[in-house]
């Protein structure tokens, strides 16, 4: 059974947030090409994650055979997080844009993930991802446009920065679709015009691949 994994990172709930809308239509999308698929649903916003700590630190570079209760304890949102990696074959991940970068809940998952051992390890080749034959979908929303050629590119550190760490775990099968120009809503543009090239974007991927 395909195993989609559903994060979304947006402090705005429901119809306030356009990354969420998006991963709403991504999922219908993705049920419809697999009825039979099975959805994990991760709201960061909502998991309350913890920071990583010196005892975090301590215990993720602590045998596994070793760990104290205590240490078991603080790697158990993190074990939870990999484990749905894991699981799932392919992961959509809404992602809105606060001050040019990531969202802190977002910031957050991604240090609780990246473990050596479970995501990532060492080798003579250097680093190498744990998590591959993965793909992942990242649906970006943005104040302004920061499009690659156009005058703002320059302060979108969110691209960069995800494709960089996911392909450090493994996963390079990635495609960024992105609904730049949020604040022209506040001009009067209507929702659904603003919307529709970002949603035809993801309905395209799914006609591609039928």
């Amino acid at each position: 059974m395909p195993t989609l994994l559903r994060i979304d990172s947006s402090a705005l709930g429901g119809e306030a947030s356009i990354s969420r809308q998006l991963t709403d239509e991504y999922v219908h999308q993705w049920l419809q090409a697999h009825p039979a698929g099975h959805i994990t649903t991760r709201d960061l916003a909502a998991s309350h994650l913890p920071v990583v700590t010196a005892e975090w630190i301590g215990a993720a570079y602590t045998p596994a055979d070793s760990h104290t209760p205590a240490q078991r304890d603080t790697l158990a949102h993190s074990d939870q997080y990999i484990s749905e990696l894991h699981t799932a074959d392919e992961y959509v991940i809404g992602v809105p844009m606060y001050n040019f970068s990531i969202p802190a809940s977002l910031k957050l998952w991604i240090d609780q993930i990246a473990r050596v051992g479970k995501t990532f390890s060492y080798g003579a080749g250097g680093a190498e991802g744990l998590l591959k034959g993965k793909k992942a979908t990242f649906l970006l929303a943005s104040g302004g446009i920061y499009d690659q050629g156009t005058p703002g590119a320059g302060m979108n550190f969110v691209e960069p920065y995800l494709r960089a760490f996911f392909a450090f775990v493994g996963v390079t099968d990635v495609n960024f679709i992105t609904a730049g120009g949020v604040a022209q809503l506040r001009s009067g543009l209507d929702r659904a015009t603003f919307l529709r090239p970002a949603i035809e974007s993801i309905q395209k991927r799914f006609s591609a691949a039928a």
